[in-house]
């Protein structure tokens, strides 16, 4: 019924860091907005897109990665497999993570992974929350809207089989939820450095993370790990990835304990002396994160 727990950890030893890094100053996050353009040329082989959301009414930007046999003649007719990435921090912007595509365009060209297509999703106001008093619908307009607008518009393999879900601290947290939700629309998902104390705060308090800021109930990662136990099917390929010296750190190991206390299967990736960035743990073992999905794609195309 479940898979035999897989443990990948990086060379060297995984020390933890104690309480973890001293807090981070709060700095003052800019106006939100659906659509942040991204200049021409910035990052190689990356436009930037939008959609017009039906539910919303308003066009919501996206980067997109396209691998460079994309455009080849010879690969006129080649559909691709997607990988969608949830930015961290809040409020959302399709841009925030997007320098993560110069390690997948590298190890594309390279060869040690196959082509592969990445979207930078907006989460919205609330970071990949539906939060309808903002008219700020982040997990329903990615999931309903700008997955098919994709899947239409572009070269993709517009099937489970196709189709993977990453993202790192608010994005991970977002990549949880969302890949306990739907299982039927990824064969791999990868969060990183998700606040999963955040998240067991939430499911506690009747779906409040603060004062001011209350969710739907269930929607938080206990709750949906625990429903997804109980009806696991479709099987997720889940990959938990974070750094010894992020902040999460220790919620993460304590959320890789709930999960087996659960019997879902998962592997993790922890990478020593790492802080709680994306960009660092890519620059020592992002490989590893997209052989990942390379891998899920390859066995998933299989069955």
């Amino acid at each position: 019924m479940f898979l035999v727990l897989t443990t990948l950890f990086a060379a060297g030893p995984v020390v933890a860091n104690g309480q973890g890094a001293a807090p981070r100053k709060k700095k003052q996050s800019p106006p939100f907005r659906w659509v942040n353009p991204l200049p021409k040329g910035k990052y190689k082989r990356v436009e930037h897109a939008v959609f017009r959301s039906p539910s919303m009414d308003v066009d919501v930007g996206y980067c997109i990665y396209l691998p460079p046999q994309y455009k080849q003649p010879k690969h006129a007719q080649q559909r691709f497999p997607v990988v969608y990435y949830l930015h961290g921090g809040r409020p959302g912007s399709e841009t925030k993570s997007v320098r993560l595509s110069k390690f997948v365009d590298k190890a594309v060209v390279a060869g040690d992974i196959p082509p592969v297509i990445y979207v930078f999703v907006n989460g919205g106001a609330v970071s990949h929350y539906n939060y309808p008093e903002k008219n700020s619908m982040g997990e329903d307009v990615f999931i309903q809207e700008l997955i098919p607008h994709i899947d239409k518009t572009y070269r993709t393999i517009a099937a489970r089989r196709g189709r993977a879900l990453e993202g790192f601290s608010q994005g991970g947290r977002g990549t949880t939820r969302i890949m306990f939700k739907y299982p039927q629309l990824f064969c791999s998902a990868a969060p990183g450095g998700g606040g999963y104390a955040t998240e067991k705060r939430i499911s506690k308090n009747d779906g409040r993370e603060s004062p001011s800021l209350k969710f739907e109930a269930g929607c938080n990662a206990y709750d949906r790990a625990r429903a997804f136990a109980k009806h696991p099917d479709p099987e997720l390929h889940i990959l938990i990835f974070v750094g010894t010296k992020g902040f999460n750190y220790e919620n993460n190991v304590a959320y890789m304990d709930f999960l087996t206390s659960l019997e879902i299967p998962f592997a993790r990736l922890i990478t020593p002396g790492a802080p709680h960035s994306a960009g660092a743990i890519y620059a020592k073992d992002g490989l590893q994160i997209m052989q990942f999905h390379a891998n899920n794609f390859a066995r998933a195309a299989a069955d």
